[in-house]
């Protein structure tokens, strides 16, 4: 008897180690659909509070659907409005980047002048002569993503926006319906329809909360870091705020590419130590952000283990790429508030039905 009940454990963990493979090799084939899906429906979620105010207002649910889309998508047109004169501009200077490189670190051979190894690794990277470094400039340039490629490219991403548009505007219209079938198929009592219906509206209003509260933070920490970075004279100090405050939203792979872009532009605009101040200026901030903002913001009900999350960025990352890292605490999230992990109030209100 034990041999058998041992053989069909075996038999049931093997099932379920091939029905994770097969879920994220279908994630993954399918990634230019469910990404985007996902996605939607986690913006929806976030959305949910926005749209109990219009339906409040007695606004019918089409208009509300539409109009939160239409918010979206302002706010989205206008970040990316904001945000691409810096891109160009970085785009631009990356020839004039590989000539400040070598003179910042020509700065510093001084400091290494016994260690003849690694000042020889530095010449034979980065050039001994003008032309050499303007050869890698030349070099950098025809690296740098044409035309032809972004044509190619464009109709995935137009693809891509439709799908999310579409799956947003129709998630906002009948998510209540949705909620109500799930919380019917999955159990057998109308008591524990109603708790199920429950958990749907406890992780709205933990994500919503969530994601206001982080929004709230990496305000703060972008206007800090513009009033810093005007302080010092960075050119397009506003830009950059924005950046961190949008970036902030990917743990740790936002701030490690605020940081590398605020060395380039420190290495572009200024000359000497003054390069590393605005990428220092931004580690502080980020550093106090991280350790005392956030913990007091967010509270003891919302904390997560930190290997979790970091486990689900990495996941999600390897999936979905950028998505992927923007979908992956909300999805843990709802995740945790589904299964009843967080601290919460059970007598909460329905939020999702109400």
């Amino acid at each position: 008897m034990s041999i058998r009940s041992d053989r069909d454990a075996a038999q049931r963990t093997a099932l379920v180690v091939v029905a994770l493979i097969a879920v994220f090799v279908a994630l993954k084939l399918a990634e230019d659909i469910l990404a985007p899906m996902v996605l939607a429906i986690v913006t929806g979620v976030i959305l949910s509070p926005l749209s109990r105010i219009f339906e409040r207002l007695g606004m019918p649910k089409g208009l509300v659907a539409s109009s939160v889309v239409l918010l979206c998508v302002i706010l989205v047109g206008t970040i990316a409005f904001l945000i691409e004169p810096l891109i160009w501009r970085l785009v631009e200077a990356m020839p004039k980047i590989r000539w400040e490189l070598r003179d910042f670190v020509d700065q510093f051979r001084d400091l290494i002048r016994g260690l003849s190894e690694m000042n020889q690794e530095v010449e034979e990277a980065l050039g001994t002569s003008a032309g050499t470094v303007a050869e890698k400039g030349d070099d950098v340039a025809e690296g740098m993503p044409k035309l032809t490629d972004a044509l190619f490219f464009a109709p995935v991403i137009v693809a891509q926006a439709l799908v999310f548009l579409g799956t947003l505007f129709f998630f906002l219209l009948t998510r209540r319906g949705i909620y109500d079938w799930v919380s019917d198929r999955v159990t057998s009592s109308p008591a524990d329809a109603g708790r199920v219906r429950q958990r749907f509206g406890t992780a709205e209003s933990l994500v919503s909360r969530y994601f206001l509260t982080v929004t709230v933070i990496n305000i703060v920490l972008g206007s800090a870091l513009a009033g810093a970075l005007m302080i010092v004279g960075l050119p397009a100090p506003l830009v950059w705020g924005i950046a961190a405050a949008g970036l902030n939203y990917l743990l740790y792979l936002g701030p490690m590419v605020v940081t590398a872009g605020l060395l380039l532009a420190g290495i572009v605009a200024f000359d000497g130590l003054m390069a590393v101040v605005p990428p220092l200026i931004f580690l502080c901030l980020n550093l106090t952000e991280g350790q005392f903002l956030t913990p007091a913001l967010v509270g003891r009900h919302m904390s997560v283990n930190p290997l979790l999350v970091f486990v689900s960025l990495v996941v999600w990352l390897w999936l979905w790429g950028p998505i992927g890292g923007i979908i992956a605490i909300p999805v843990l999230v709802i995740t945790m508030a589904m299964l009843d992990i967080f601290d919460t109030d059970d007598d909460a209100p329905d939020q999702a039905t109400g």
